[in-house]
């Protein structure tokens, strides 16, 4: 194992440096194995390695190339292993969402678009005032990602998409057993929008981490 660490260190060294460029394609296998002091199984792992995480992209008859190294692809290793959360470790990732999102909200508030805004309100709209909890909890996740995304900022959008999946449970259960559930998330996600269609960063940075806290806040109360 620690033959195919090194392997995948000098690789990793590559494209950190510089040598190895996004959308590159590697050398041969033997020539790259030679090149780095390799033996050609233990680049071969390394290369396997890489590649799960996104970083290499191995096409079966062309080579190895270097993926674009965009952050989405790369945090998609970070989706699959916070799909392994355990439910005691839930309340942590609604605390990092607590960090997290009300600063992607503020940012989205000077870029935002009308547009954007209005499609925001339209799904609101849609859902009327007594949506079934699964109808509720599907926009709630559509709603945060449409925001998140305005913040222009790819990495914190990646990072919270991945970490929607955990906090995804405790929304259904809150809706289904706390009596005004649905009506507060209703109304913070209106306060929300207001705040953003008045470009009031601060004011959208508080509803939303009233928001995510209500949440973390009845969970703890239940456990």
């Amino acid at each position: 194992m620690a033959v195919t660490d090194e392997a995948i260190e000098k690789i990793k060294g590559m494209i950190v440096s510089g040598a190895l460029r996004p959308g590159d394609r590697l050398p041969k296998e033997s020539e790259l194995a030679a090149e780095l002091g390799l033996s050609r199984n233990s680049l071969r792992e390394a290369v396997r390695a890489l590649s799960l995480m996104r970083i290499l992209d191995v096409r079966q008859g062309d080579g190895t190339y270097v993926t674009s190294l965009d952050p989405q692809l790369l945090l998609e290793a970070l989706s699959f292993v916070v799909d392994f959360h355990r439910d005691d470790t839930v309340l942590e990732f609604l605390a990092v969402r607590r960090i997290l999102e009300p600063a992607a909200t503020a940012m989205a508030a000077s870029r935002i678009t009308e547009e954007q805004l209005d499609l925001l309100s339209s799904q609101l709209d849609a859902l009327g005032s007594r949506p079934s909890v699964e109808e509720l909890v599907a926009c709630d996740l559509e709603f945060h990602r449409g925001i998140v995304q305005s913040s222009g900022n790819s990495v914190l959008c990646s990072l919270l998409d991945g970490l929607s999946g955990p906090t995804t449970r405790a929304r259904v259960w809150r809706g289904l057993t706390q009596e005004d559930a649905v009506s507060r998330t209703l109304h913070e996600h209106r306060a929300i929008v207001s705040a953003l269609r008045d470009r009031d960063a601060e004011a959208a940075r508080s509803w939303a981490t009233v928001h995510v806290a209500s949440v973390e806040q009845w969970l703890r109360s239940t456990l």
